[in-house]
């Protein structure tokens, strides 16, 4: 078994978390002032990653500079990786690739300290896309055992729509909204407020 192979009644019954959705989890966060050099990028790249229409478009052009600029605007004191393994149980299924992942710490030698997982939904459903995001924050949350005392963000991502969810102790909580690429400034500030928590 692997990340992809879980449902939610999966994840429920074999990690014995429960799941939560019945309200807005970010609407106090207040929006955040991006680059110029993003605004640009994404006046340039929205309509072409939509109307090229791929996975790959998407990813490169709207996830990939999104997660530079939150990398950015935390001063590059947390890593960036793309594609990379988190091997954590074999035996429960804890193993895969990560679509991308931010490791609450500058280092880009290895894997240390994830802090949020951003998953790729594919055929651009989110929905489908979120038992594989639990699966992949359970695996942060274990490999950060004594290490970390902050709560596991994921997100699921089409590029032009992104949902959040929240992994606390043995709760997840995923957000009642979803948000448009056209507003970068809340979708950058919600990652911001998650990783200034953890830290704090």
């Amino acid at each position: 078994m692997s990340y992809d192979q879980f449902s939610l009644v999966d994840i429920q019954t074999q990690f014995s978390l429960t799941i939560h959705q019945s309200k807005s989890l970010f609407e106090d966060v207040t929006p955040i002032e991006i680059s110029d050099h993003l605004k640009i990028t994404l006046k340039e790249n929205i309509p072409l990653a939509l109307n090229i229409n791929t996975e790959k478009a998407r990813s490169e052009m709207l996830i990939v500079p999104m997660l530079i600029e939150l990398r950015k605007l935390l001063h590059r004191t947390v890593s960036l990786f793309s594609g990379v393994s988190l091997n954590v149980d074999e035996n429960r299924g804890l193993t895969g690739l990560c679509d991308f992942l931010i490791c609450n710490s500058p280092n880009h030698l290895y894997v240390n300290r994830p802090v949020i997982a951003i998953v790729e939904a594919k055929n651009e459903n989110i929905k489908s896309a979120i038992p594989k995001c639990v699966a992949k924050m359970y695996a942060a949350q274990q490999s950060n055992q004594g290490d970390l005392h902050g709560n596991i963000m994921g997100i699921v991502s089409t590029g032009s729509s992104w949902k959040f969810l929240i992994l606390a102790e043995n709760s997840v909580f995923v957000d009642y909204d979803e948000y448009l690429i056209e507003i970068p400034e809340k979708i950058l500030a919600v990652a911001v407020d998650h990783v200034r928590k953890v830290n704090s």
